[in-house]
């Protein structure tokens, strides 16, 4: 796995990287099975998503952190700014069904 923009952060990366691959694994398994209707897929997602801030949600909040304070340490959020000011994503990109 890679280091973090911080080594003071590549700790948390990596604890957050292993949690969420766990937790992503189990999601994936049951998810083809809990697509039988629009109800029990957002049953499932639901608990998921409870599942997961469970889990990973502090952890990736301490790590999500500690990338902001680097990012503002290098200088990097000026350079952040300006890149959304010249190209501000409005809407995702449409993908062609070619």
């Amino acid at each position: 796995m890679a280091h973090s923009l911080d080594e003071r952060c590549t700790r948390l990366k990596l604890e957050y990287d292993s949690c969420f691959n766990s937790w992503f694994e189990g999601y994936l398994e049951p998810a083809v099975s809990a697509s039988a209707s629009p109800e029990s897929r957002a049953k499932y997602s639901k608990e998921k998503a409870e599942e997961y801030e469970r889990k990973c949600g502090k952890i990736w909040a301490s790590y999500r952190d500690c990338v902001q304070k680097a990012v503002k340490e290098k200088g990097l959020d000026n350079l952040l700014d300006q890149a959304r000011k010249e190209n501000p994503l409005k809407e995702p990109p449409q993908m062609s069904m070619n």
